[in-house]
């Protein structure tokens, strides 16, 4: 189901959230010499006004940015959160996390938050991933997305002593992919070490490793991680899109 910018919010949940903006953005120099990643402008806005937005709009009450790099420009710029009608609280790294290690830094987290990466624009309804999380009972809940990746070269398939055995003229890969929104019950973070980074690739690895299930939530509504500069570029062209995340 493809979600339109109107939405039903079919419980009353104080619904609490992580945003991850402590990146460096180093693939999207040099739009991010000055400005960090958060804070380039798509559509006239920047971007975690954006996702801020969405998540206000499908029901989220509380948000924690966890911010390192420019933590000053973010702070001064997103503020307390009132002018998105949210509550929003900082924590601060000393030193740089990667994508999990921060939320072992926040206190008082509830037994069961969303987490999305501050890059992500998306109209996915929060709510929804949310509510399915509780459903199934879940301990960690995946949004996921179908890519398709064309080659435009023959792909060979060849044998250990180096004979050609196989020919797929510019095949097509399908995968699915993590979309940087996730939905965390707290006990999760037992597996997170303290005050070292670590990565979402070690949590899942982590998590196979001990069988912890793992819930996927797919999606095909509209969603662009703008972490590269070509998706920087779709997204500023994706005006009209743009406009309905933020009405």
């Amino acid at each position: 189901m493809i979600w339109t910018t109107r939405y039903i919010v079919t419980h009353e949940l104080n619904m609490e959230a992580v945003i991850l903006a402590g990146g460096q953005g180093t693939r999207l120099r040099p739009h991010t010499d000055e400005i960090p990643k958060p804070l380039l402008p798509v559509g006239g806005r920047p971007v975690a006004e954006i996702l801020l937005k969405q998540m206000q709009k499908t029901g989220v009450k509380h948000v924690f940015l966890a911010v390192n790099h420019r933590s000053e420009q973010i702070i001064t710029a997103i503020g307390d959160g009132r002018k998105y009608g949210l509550k929003i609280d900082y924590s601060q790294e000393k030193q740089p996390l990667s994508t999990v290690g921060p939320l072992k830094l926040i206190k008082n987290l509830p037994e069961n938050f969303i987490v999305a990466n501050a890059d992500v624009l998306t109209d996915l309804n929060f709510n929804d991933i949310f509510q399915t999380h509780l459903k199934n009972k879940a301990n960690l809940t995946v949004a996921t997305y179908a890519r398709t990746l064309p080659t435009d070269f023959g792909v060979l398939t060849v044998s250990d002593s180096g004979m050609a055995v196989g020919f797929n003229e510019k095949p097509v890969f399908n995968f699915i992919v993590s979309m940087g929104i996730y939905v965390f019950s707290k006990s999760i973070l037992d597996f997170v070490p303290s005050n070292r980074p670590f990565g979402f690739d070690q949590l899942m690895l982590t998590l196979f490793d001990q069988h912890i299930p793992v819930h996927t939530y797919p999606y095909n509504g509209y969603w662009l991680d703008i972490g590269r500069i070509d998706d920087y570029q779709k997204a500023n062209d994706d005006v009209k899109r743009i406009s309905d995340l933020i009405s």
